[in-house]
């Protein structure tokens, strides 16, 4: 007799819902799929105990017909394709037919549906088989309520986590649904409380508000892309807001949601260095493109899609995100407003580039003895004229011709129509000729910085115009105002006081500048009178003897010398002396572990250790003409608001909330 045989319907079924329903928030994603496919523009679900004792999900699409309900129920059963063409230019989310046949066969179903708002059908399904089927009132569209999940595989029920697990995973695939459908309203409720409800404005960046709160939806930036293939959508947020993990990184394929190892890295790479070190960002990218270059059929729970082209659309993100940022100020405050008024920072750059020239035009050649003694007196005249501006728009606070307030909901701006925007500001400091320039490798040339920006945007005045958020600087000029336990630089200009981290600023100078130093294609050489040696292991000769010509292109040329020993007889100018062999000792260290040469990251690994190791340290005191040139500099980076390590440079603290912390506003 044969050991083979069929198995019987329930059980299939049974196995099928292994794969499809794993836990309660499965059963609403298989819910809601077959809502939005059937073009509904509202979505209402009900969930009791986190989904264990019932699911309701009630939509007003387009219903089912009467004579299909019992194949609904079947396996394999579905009406999104029809033969192998379809199968391959799927713009559904679900088509396998398989939801309500595994659902139903672990808990107890009823469903109402109707497809013309007056004659309705009710069915009650349990273990898979339909046990009633009758006439009923309903509204137009579909309401099926999901009992008792797991009720006849007690097995499975013990692998569901804690209610308020379940009810997390519930509310994350209601908000990915409603960040992709924007024109869908969705209400989520939870043992009688509201958890998510969007209004089907058709605008993601308010589902995205309505789920992550105004303060995250006022710092997104909009990003849009296309390429012959592909056309991008998304939204990004400012690096200030991170997370600890990768769940906050929403990506969707025509509308579906789907994780994608290679699409997260572009992600990341995008963001590069604005990220602290195992932190991630808060994305929502959509993606629109003919389904025949995806296949969504590699994965039980289509959470998982193959791509063809992956790295053009690769290329796109990343390129994108860095576009979003690269004219940005990304300085960031302090929580005790969130709605701070700004000048722009062109406005910024333009009037105290020419407060600072028009001051120095006047002035005639002094000796440094005769510059410091006016610098006294003029900084101690600005701060009288300051104080007695500040002492009288206070008394005059509460005029309101003088002192406005904005209300929008909550968005309170204030502004300050007394403040004396022609204020000179010297930018030269009190200084004490013998400061020790060549320790702190810091040179005095403010002035000549300046005057150098200036002819640079004067040369090309319709480039300029072209390009103004390249050739403005990112970061305002500021006027040094001393330096705290030899690690923060305090500055301020007309908008507020500014703390930077001297290290971090350090740090991001010297990255970029060894970062365009090591990828240069022909590096200029030193010769080491007596050369570096390195020993290794046998393993680990095979694997550098299979990268030598890898490592010559970051700048590394080993020389075999016999036995498994290498000898290291010149190195890049640009390589400290000091720290030379351990920063090639460490580069090998990455090839070794990873048993591949990535250029880039060599590079990267390389100028980020570079940077660390010169840059100047928390508790080193600088003179003032020290600090202001180390702002100039930091100034002409591209990105000048991180650290290589993502760490923030720069914190604003505005004018106004400088008054609030002293009760001179409320």
């Amino acid at each position: 007799m044969g050991k083979i045989k069929e198995l019987e319907l329930s059980l299939a079924n049974k196995i099928a819902a292994g794969e499809v329903v794993e836990r309660p928030a499965s059963v609403v994603k298989e819910l809601l799929e077959n809502a939005i496919d059937a073009q509904a523009t509202q979505i209402d679900i009900t969930i009791k105990e986190s989904g264990i004792q019932s699911i309701r999900v009630v939509d007003n699409g387009t219903g089912i017909e009467e004579e299909d309900i019992n194949k609904a129920f079947g396996r394999h059963a579905t009406s999104k394709i029809n033969n192998d063409y379809d199968l391959f230019h799927i713009r559904t989310l679900g088509f396998r037919g398989e939801a309500l046949a595994s659902i139903s066969s672990v808990s107890r179903v009823t469903m109402k549906t109707c497809t013309d708002g007056m004659l309705g059908h009710e069915v009650q399904v349990e273990n898979g088989e339909i046990i009633k089927q009758q006439p009923a009132k309903a509204k137009k569209g579909t309401d099926i309520l999901v009992k008792d999940l797991f009720y006849n595989t007690p097995a499975r029920l013990k692998y569901v986590k804690s209610l308020y697990t379940e009810l997390g995973k519930i509310t994350d695939i209601v908000n990915r649904m409603a960040m992709s459908h924007p024109d869908i309203s969705f209400n989520l409720v939870s043992d009688d409380k509201t958890v998510l409800s969007t209004n089907g404005s058709g605008k993601t960046n308010e589902v995205m508000a309505e789920i992550y709160g105004m303060k995250i939806a006022k710092d997104l930036v909009e990003i849009n892309g296309e390429t012959d293939d592909y056309v991008m959508k998304g939204y990004v947020c400012k690096p200030e807001h991170t997370r600890s993990n990768r769940h906050y990184i929403s990506i969707f394929i025509n509308g579906r949601y789907i994780k994608n190892f290679v699409l997260n890295k572009a992600i990341i790479e995008g963001y590069h260095t604005l990220l602290p070190i195992g932190r991630y960002p808060i994305v929502y990218i959509n993606i629109e493109m003919d389904p025949i270059l995806v296949d969504v059929n590699v994965h039980p729970t289509k959470l998982e899609v193959r791509l063809s082209k992956e790295q053009l659309l690769y290329d796109l993100i990343n390129n994108k995100i860095k576009e979003a940022f690269r004219g940005m100020s990304l300085i960031p405050g302090t929580s005790l407003d969130n709605h701070k008024p700004k000048k722009s920072q062109k406005e910024i750059f333009e009037q105290q580039k020419l407060d600072f020239e028009a001051k120095r035009s006047q002035e005639p050649v002094k000796q440094q003895s005769q510059i410091d003694n006016d610098t006294i007196d003029e900084t101690n005249e600005f701060n009288k004229t300051f104080e007695n501006n500040y002492k009288q728009n206070s008394t005059n606070s509460t005029n309101s011709q003088q002192w406005q307030f904005k209300d929008k909901k909550d968005n309170h701006s204030f502004i300050n129509e007394d403040i004396d925007t022609n204020t000179e500001h010297s930018y030269i400091q009190h200084e004490d000729e013998q400061a020790d320039i060549e320790k702190t490798e810091i040179n005095n040339n403010e002035y000549e910085h300046a005057v150098d920006i200036e002819n640079t945007n004067d040369n090309d005045e319709q480039r300029q115009n072209e390009e103004t958020k390249s050739n403005t600087p990112r970061v305002p000029y500021m006027e040094v105002v001393g330096q705290v336990h030899g690690t923060y630089i305090i500055a301020q200009n007309d908008t507020g006081m500014f703390m930077i981290d001297q290290h971090a600023a350090q740090e991001r100078i010297k990255y970029e500048f060894f970062k365009e130093k090591i990828g240069e294609v022909t590096n200029e050489t030193q010769s080491l009178l007596l050369p570096l040696t390195f020993n290794f292991s046998r393993d680990e000769h095979m694997i550098i003897e299979k990268y030598l010509h890898p490592l010559e292109e970051a700048g590394i040329f080993l020389e075999p010398i016999g036995h498994h020993d290498y000898m290291v007889s010149e190195y890049p100018v640009w390589l400290p002396h000091i720290e030379a062999e351990e920063i090639i000792k460490d580069m090998i260290d990455y090839v070794l572990k990873h048993e591949k040469v990535d250029i880039k990251k060599l590079r990267e690994d390389a100028a980020i250790m570079m940077s660390c190791k010169k840059s100047i340290k928390a508790n080193h005191y600088l003179r003032n003409h020290e600090m202001s040139h180390l702002i100039d500099e930091l100034r002409d980076t591209t990105d000048p608001f991180t650290c290589p390590h993502g760490r923030p440079i720069i914190i604003e603290l505005t004018t106004y909330e400088l008054e609030k912390l002293f009760k001179r506003v409320m």
